[in-house]
């Protein structure tokens, strides 16, 4: 059987170290592929003006896997102050590498998994009756349009003259926005497109009969901003009626989901939101099963492209010290959902259960998890470094065998 190829991109920061533990662990647990790195990131905008080099773009192509670590993205004025010399004033423009590559290779659809740890010291937990303490077990899978909406991309400070004029034809613009003088307006757009939403909807529908469950969350805020999260809104609804009828629509506002976190989040099984409300709430959800360290997520797109990312950023501050302290478990849980896209699912299975065997046990913690600050001598304190987390992961699975 010819070996599988996974395009390796490991960005900037902490995204080396982890997306490398990662890789020593699909080793160790059997997984037999080649790696070809793609580079991506800040060190190529600074050097070549483009965060996502045309070759990269091709080995993703090619290959169609990628298996992703992190990236520094920074305000526009830095953007242009650290792009190299010879480089400036030539009309480079800073456009986030990890949004580039999910447009051009239409990757659409998130999916952004939050699950409880047995033992994991960071899990929520909430005082019940009779001053009890629950911890509630927490299962959400995110869907997360990807594409569109607030992260389209369109947008401007000091809008050219056309845009301007097309925005005054609107009552709501020329009433409350009329005075502002054109230059010192700001622009963002929220594009939804009935493709996409349909898309990502139906993706969380078929989800839900897969897994048995009652309904799916529609997450967005449909009595303000009416017509694109009410497109979204309708279209659950008129697909529940007419292709899911067994499964039911739950509607809740960005705001109030917010809220009801940790109130309730063991009742919300599969949530489908715009790219923006879709990642405030994974990140809230992540933050009630230890937060992004053990954040994973992947991206698929209509032409077979598929990209798998912990959802945690490049994390600059812990990038140089001498032995590396974060935790690699987000990274090796979006490995795993690499795996289950391949049908490498007694795989994916086998790292899971160390994982969480791991968790359990409790012998083995990064900061995070013991709760420390994230400085350089948290290993003197008791804290397992990235590469003992990934050993210890290895070990168990060494151990079931």
């Amino acid at each position: 059987m010819t070996k599988r190829t996974i395009v390796a991109m490991p960005g900037d920061g902490i995204g080396k170290v982890v997306l490398d533990e990662a890789i020593r662990v699909l080793d160790a647990a059997g997984f037999d592929a080649n790696y070809v790195q793609g580079d991506i990131g800040w060190e190529f905008w600074r050097k070549e003006g483009n965060p996502l080099p045309d070759r990269t773009v091709n080995l993703l192509e090619e290959h169609k896997i990628g298996l992703f670590g992190a990236i520094t993205s920074k305000p526009k004025d830095k953007t242009l102050a650290e792009l190299a010399p010879e480089l400036r004033d030539k009309g480079y423009v800073y456009y986030s590498p990890i949004v580039a590559m999910r447009q051009h290779f239409k990757l659409d659809i998130c999916l952004r998994p939050c699950k409880t740890f047995k033992g994991n010291p960071l899990n929520f937990i909430r005082r019940g009756p009779n001053n009890t303490i629950e911890e509630p077990l927490v299962d959400t899978m995110i869907f997360r349009q990807n594409t569109e909406g607030l992260y389209g991309g369109v947008e401007w400070t000091n809008p050219p003259a056309q845009v301007y004029d097309a925005l005054m034809t609107h009552p709501k613009f020329r009433d409350n926005f009329g005075w502002c003088p054109k230059e010192e307006l700001a622009v963002s757009t929220r594009i939804f497109t009935a493709k996409y939403t349909t898309r990502i909807v139906k993706a969380a529908f078929e989800y839900a009969k897969e897994k048995g469950c009652k309904g799916i969350t529609v997450c967005e805020k449909p009595n303000v901003i009416r017509e694109t999260s009410g497109m979204m809104l309708k279209i659950a609804l008129e697909m529940s009626k007419k292709e899911y009828p067994g499964i039911e629509v739950w509607d809740t506002n960005i705001d109030a989901q917010m809220m009801w976190l940790t109130k309730n989040p063991e009742d919300y099984a599969v949530i489908v939101a715009g790219n923006m409300f879709g990642d405030i709430i994974s990140d809230g959800f992540a933050g009630l099963i230890g937060g992004l360290g053990f954040a994973c997520s992947a991206q698929f797109g209509e032409n077979g492209v598929a990209v798998f990312e912990p959802t945690h950023g490049s994390a600059p501050k812990y990038a140089d010290y001498e032995t590396s302290i974060v935790n690699p478990i987000a990274m090796i849980m979006s490995a795993c959902m690499m795996l289950d896209h391949l049908g490498e699912k007694a795989i994916s299975g086998k790292i899971q259960k160390a994982i969480a065997e791991v968790i359990e046990e409790g012998k083995v913690q990064t900061y995070d998890m013991k709760k420390m600050r994230g400085t350089q001598d948290v290993i003197n304190q008791g804290a397992a470094s990235t590469r003992q987390m990934a050993d210890a992961i290895i070990h168990s699975m060494n151990n079931d065998q």
